[in-house]
């Protein structure tokens, strides 16, 4: 991912972004986080929907890759981008 490699894991850690996936016809959803912009996981989501390839295609910072049938997306949740205070706040 070449966006994040020159910061430090606090600093990427800092900035993660909660993706959530609903399936129909599943109990569960597929939950990770990355360390992508929100913009750019949505205009991929946007492109996989538009696109004939059938399919989503994420991956997230441990370097796992999920690719999900389009036909079967309930629902893509982006969380928020802002970045997390680690430690103690006084």
């Amino acid at each position: 991912m070449p966006y994040c490699r020159n910061l430090t894991v606090k600093q990427r850690k800092a900035h993660l972004v909660d993706i959530r996936i609903g399936i129909f016809n599943s109990p569960r959803e597929i939950g990770f986080e990355t360390s992508q912009p929100a913009n750019e996981i949505e205009e991929t989501v946007t492109a996989a929907l538009a696109a004939e390839t059938g399919f989503l295609k994420l991956s997230d910072d441990k370097g796992k890759v999920y690719i999900i049938p389009t036909v079967g997306l309930a629902y893509v949740e982006l969380g928020s981008e802002q970045s997390r205070h680690v430690g103690f706040v006084a």
